[in-house]
């Protein structure tokens, strides 16, 4: 996919009502107070400017656009479908929105160019907002295969004009394969059980080739104490498959460092994640940016040791009983933020170390244990 294929001004528009009823946004009136100080807090711009990593259909975007009237937003999403949706949605907001068609890694070139579209030397902008995870948009499109709960083709592409399908992945991968993206992506207990199910249906002549053929498998491969308790057991093996279809930790590695890079002093981070795997990306980086660098002990810290975050949540804001009944999948949501406290050439945060990979014969030897 090339970095930018869409934007608000060429692509295709849809009904503007048939964006808003897709999704609830999560947590809505919390990230906007948690966006607020950097948008209209003392030190902010007469114009300030906001990139929505994680478009979707424009629920945040729009919310953050009607609050503050001064605010040019930036949305940031790789689905063509999403693009066309909320750039219908937000049209009416001219040039104060703009839909950019590309993963969120790029964060830190769209910053550079809407700081430079506004005037801005530094290249920096007031506040990053990443709701991670799959869209309800993607999730309640039968034919995207994202849900285990309706009969599709096995497709989990978050843009679908490019790149592998879960099919292929099942399809082609090798048991030990297999094995690793359902452990390292689903942090499923039973990977290996479930990967040997997968290459023996494929090996009978008798392929895995939809979603309700996934959930027979992976419910046949689950011993039936661990299939009582904690929802449908297929539920680790799709959310793996999707992870490793749309490479999604790895592109969150690399965006949230690029994220804390683009914002000013006095600029807000606010990120909401879904699953433990995602999570605890986005607390390695934030917990990095506040911790001090110097020696234990010194008695001053010196001024490039400092911290270059503040948090701005007291770890992880979780969705209360009423959000939690008004909109179910809030239910997993921990929500995180944090103020840029210096400037990001002074002290720019590193790019994360990959996550470890479980070494093949650790693999081999779980894997006997798990059958």
């Amino acid at each position: 996919m090339n970095d930018v294929l869409t934007t608000a001004e060429d692509g295709p528009v849809d009904h503007p009502r048939r964006a808003a009823g897709l999704h609830t946004p999560v947590l809505l009136e919390r990230c906007l107070d948690l966006l607020a100080p950097a948008l209209i807090g003392p030190g902010a711009p007469a114009s300030p400017i906001l990139i929505d990593c994680t478009l979707g259909t424009g629920g945040h975007a729009e919310a953050a656009l009607e609050r503050f009237g001064d605010l040019a937003v930036v949305g940031i999403d790789r689905d063509p479908e999403a693009i066309a949706l909320a750039s219908s949605r937000l049209a009416r907001f001219g040039r104060r929105f703009r839909a950019v068609r590309t993963t969120y890694d790029h964060v830190d070139v769209l910053a550079r160019e809407a700081a430079a579209r506004a005037g801005r030397r530094d290249g920096l902008v007031d506040a990053i907002l990443m709701d991670l995870g799959v869209s309800s948009l993607q999730l309640d499109r039968t034919g995207r295969g994202f849900s285990y709960a309706r009969r599709a083709p096995l497709d989990m592409r978050m843009d679908q004009s490019a790149g592998r399908t879960a099919q292929d992945i099942l399809d082609t991968a090798d048991e030990r394969e297999l094995a690793r993206i359902l452990r390292d992506y689903g942090e499923e207990r039973f990977a290996a059980r479930i990967a040997a199910g997968i290459v023996r249906r494929r090996e009978s002549a008798d392929p895995v080739a939809s979603t309700d053929a996934l959930v027979e498998v992976v419910r046949a491969c689950v011993p039936a104490a661990a299939r009582r308790s904690g929802g449908n057991p297929a539920k680790r093996t799709f959310q793996a498959l999707r992870v490793a279809v749309n490479a999604e930790l790895e592109i969150l590695e690399r965006a949230v460092p690029r994220a804390l890079n683009s914002i000013r002093v006095g600029g807000r981070i606010v990120i909401e994640s879904y699953q433990s795997l995602e999570d605890r990306i986005v607390k390695r980086a934030l917990a990095a940016g506040v911790s001090s660098t110097a020696p234990e002990g010194l008695p001053v810290v010196p001024p490039d040791a400092e911290p270059y975050l503040k948090s701005a949540t007291r770890g992880a804001l979780r969705a209360d009983d009423v959000e939690r009944a008004a909109n179910p999948r809030s239910a997993s949501v921990r929500l995180r933020a944090a103020t840029r406290v210096r400037p990001a050439d002074q002290a720019p945060a590193p790019e994360l170390a990959p996550r470890p990979r479980t070494h093949p014969a650790t693999m081999t030897a779980r894997g006997r244990r798990g059958r």
